[in-house]
């Protein structure tokens, strides 16, 4: 393990610079987001998540596949590439634990290989939350807050004048041996502080209101739960305005489309939500025609469709949908809703 001293730590961004596009939690306009580290910008590790998740770094929100080019009878076809390195430092246990969320879906047999090329060029560095709020619920989902998250090629914990590092990938170990000149051994005074932070990030987490939420207890199977009356009920606040799934690190729908102008142009595929009405609309239409089927068709994934393809639940407990969902239809209420609790909502 290593550690490095916080007023340092402008040395190791542009020690990484040079080699990587660097991502950092950014404040900006009064919002902090993961974006390009640049000399001078206001990089922000204390807060606790940024608004909009890292998914935007692996799984960008518009993504060009293809550019066209035509010149007389001759199309000229080019398929664009991520060309750089990088890494994104600061990526919090619960964001970590997304990008295998993903890799489920995109790495899967047909692998996309766009989505494989992005991954295998990233680098991911996580830090552990000290400090947890109230719409956190991650440990609902089994991800400590205070860990070493797998996925990560590096976690960090913030000792107040310190950073401690610790390597969790062979590509983690190499990349933590380039940054020997700035990285230092921890001491043992060190480790036993690290155990202390962990123990009262833990006790933070049991005093959480949302600490109990128990996706587990949700009654009835796949047909009971399709049919059951919480629905009725549940999507008459909806909005269809789609801010869930743009904030949720875990939500990969996406549609292709492409640009034509004057015989040049590109193919690219960009973000979509299941809660618009002209989701996957076909010939004959919308298969989902109401927003209750939409509401319902969102939490089912999540809940009971995702979780029988791949052993786990399609969320990490960011609260990201808690905090921004602009009528509070979240998925701790749907969770309580089907798990029994009538009064919910």
């Amino acid at each position: 393990m290593k550690k490095i001293a916080k007023d340092q730590l402008a040395l190791l961004w542009e020690k990484i610079d040079q080699n990587y596009q660097l991502f950092l939690p950014i404040a900006k306009e009064k919002a902090v987001n993961f974006s390009t580290w640049k000399e001078g910008a206001e990089v922000d590790l204390d807060a606790l998540r940024t608004v909009n998740s890292p998914k935007n770094i692996i799984f960008p929100q518009t993504e060009t596949y293809l550019t066209f080019k035509k010149e007389g009878k001759k199309l000229g076809l080019e398929v664009v590439s991520r060309d750089e390195e990088y890494v994104v430092f600061g990526v919090r246990p619960c964001d970590v634990a997304s990008f295998k969320l993903l890799d489920n879906v995109f790495l899967g047999e047909p692998v996309d290989k766009f989505y494989e090329e992005n991954r295998q060029k990233g680098l991911i560095i996580s830090q552990a939350c000290l400090n947890p709020e109230e719409t956190c619920f991650c440990n609902a989902f089994a991800i400590n807050p205070e860990s070493a998250p797998v996925g990560a090629d590096v976690a960090t914990w913030d000792l107040g004048d310190l950073l401690l590092w610790e390597a969790q990938s062979e590509k983690g170990k190499a990349f933590t041996e380039a940054l020997s000149d700035l990285l230092e051994d921890v001491s043992e005074d060190d480790r036993k502080k690290l155990d202390e932070v962990k123990a009262g990030i833990k006790d933070k987490l049991e005093d959480l209101p949302l600490v109990h939420v128990a996706p587990e207890k949700i009654e009835g199977g796949l047909k009971e739960i399709f049919a059951s009356e919480v629905w009725d009920e549940l999507y008459q606040r909806c909005l269809g305005c789609g801010m869930c799934t743009y904030v949720c690190p875990t939500c990969h729908c996406y549609d292709l489309k492409d640009y034509n102008g004057n015989g040049c142009g590109e193919r690219f595929r960009c973000w979509d939500s299941c809660m618009f009405s002209d989701f996957t609309m076909m010939a004959h239409g919308n298969p989902r025609t109401t927003q209750k089927e939409r509401v319902r068709q969102r939490f089912m994934h999540k809940l009971v469709y995702y979780p029988n393809n791949y052993e786990s639940y399609a969320c990490v407990g960011c609260g990201r949908c808690t905090e921004r969902c602009p009528v509070r239809l979240d998925i701790v209420k749907v969770i309580k809703k089907l798990g029994g609790e009538r009064n919910e909502l």
